[in-house]
């Protein structure tokens, strides 16, 4: 799967060269000027987001409705591993927009807190890796609102947490996998927890050393004012 799992290692969002100083692509630094016209809704990107957020249900249903863990395991191996689709349409067609920017990502997390909770009922995935990814997910979420509220920004996706993404998102359909009858579970086992230990470093530091820093400043910033 990545962010995570599956997970460019970089951004999907990206913009147009203005002629400003550039910033490195790493600068988890939040953007301003949102806005959501006609041209930025009807895209490529956005098509392949909205058909990887419609094919979450699927996925609940397959493993739930139908108790079929290998087909559920492959269609959220699937989910993540065409995250990074979205971006190179977005590269390809000069389609990058603002609302991908932060429409893959939400689709992203929306995933996440599907996916894991739905593998914590099955049993398919060990609880202390699941608490770890959902702890990590709620804390950006709570840096991202803090941003949009206090200073009306989103904060841009870095290498890190998009590489911690793409890890995750193949780590967790191999867990799936491992515990059903696939000729190939023994195999499964051993790749997820070879995923999903750099998925979390990447995650984590993405979390604490570069997404936190950023909500501080601008918070900081914004009582000096």
């Amino acid at each position: 799967m990545t962010t995570v799992m599956a997970m460019t290692v970089g951004d999907d969002g990206d913009g147009a060269d203005t002629g400003a100083t550039a910033r490195p692509s790493d600068d988890p630094a939040p953007t301003t000027g949102i806005r959501f016209g006609a041209s930025e809704i009807l895209t490529w990107p956005n098509l392949v987001t909205l058909a990887r957020l419609f094919a979450i249900p699927i996925f609940v249903w397959l493993l739930f409705g139908r108790e079929n863990r290998a087909a559920a395991a492959w269609l959220l191996a699937v989910l993540g591993s065409t995250d990074w689709v979205d971006g190179w349409l977005a590269r390809r067609f000069d389609q990058a927009t603002e609302l991908g920017a932060m429409f893959d990502p939400i689709v992203d997390r929306l995933l996440f807190f599907v996916a894991l909770p739905s593998l914590i009922i099955d049993g398919s995935v060990p609880v202390a890796v699941a608490v770890a990814v959902l702890g990590r997910e709620g804390l950006v979420s709570v840096f991202a609102l803090i941003l949009s509220l206090s200073a009306a920004t989103r904060l841009q996706v870095t290498r890190e947490g998009k590489s911690g993404t793409f890890f995750l998102m193949f780590a967790f359909p191999m867990f799936l996998g491992a515990n059903s009858t696939l000729s190939y579970a023994g195999l499964l086992d051993w790749l997820s927890w070879l995923c999903v230990v750099p998925g979390l470093a990447y995650s984590w530091y993405s979390a604490l050393g570069q997404y936190l820093p950023v909500t501080l400043r601008t918070l900081g910033g914004g009582s000096r004012r």
